[in-house]
């Protein structure tokens, strides 16, 4: 299959599937060259790339999806070993919601100030700067 009908089967754009290939993750076992030097995709590889849009939907990097991949083919990853990664990125993904919501308190702190100030002018009781930065 031409690279149109790849995009079409896997939602990612040829600008990706090219950065993929210069990445090294499109080896040419998933496609071959024609007459014309047009690539022709094989069905393995529509379903190769949709692993790597789930793995980087998952949380993982594409170098740690290299890894992984490289380790797999070479059967260096046992099962125990995916199920440890899985569960470090639930615990990387449970940070980053733990910081997210941190700053979502701050902003929100933030924004209730802000906004008494706005209310205090409109009354004409205001007095000091009205800084971004709280208790300014």
């Amino acid at each position: 299959m031409l690279i149109k009908e790849l995009e079409k089967k896997t939602g990612l754009t040829r600008h990706t599937i090219r950065f993929y290939e210069k990445q090294g993750f499109l080896e040419s076992r998933s496609f071959r060259r024609e007459e014309n030097n047009y690539r022709n995709y094989s069905e393995e590889t529509v379903e190769y790339l949709k692993m790597l849009k789930a793995g980087q939907a998952a949380g993982f990097t594409l170098a740690e999806l290299k890894e992984l991949i490289n380790a797999d083919e070479a059967n260096e990853l046992p099962l125990q070993k995916k199920v440890e990664l899985i569960r470090q990125k639930i615990r990387d993904i449970d940070r980053k919601k733990a910081e997210l919501d941190q700053i979502q308190t701050y902003l929100t702190q933030m924004l209730v100030q802000k906004l008494a100030l706005i209310k205090a002018e409109e009354n004409g009781t205001a007095y000091g700067n009205t800084c971004i930065i709280p208790g300014r």
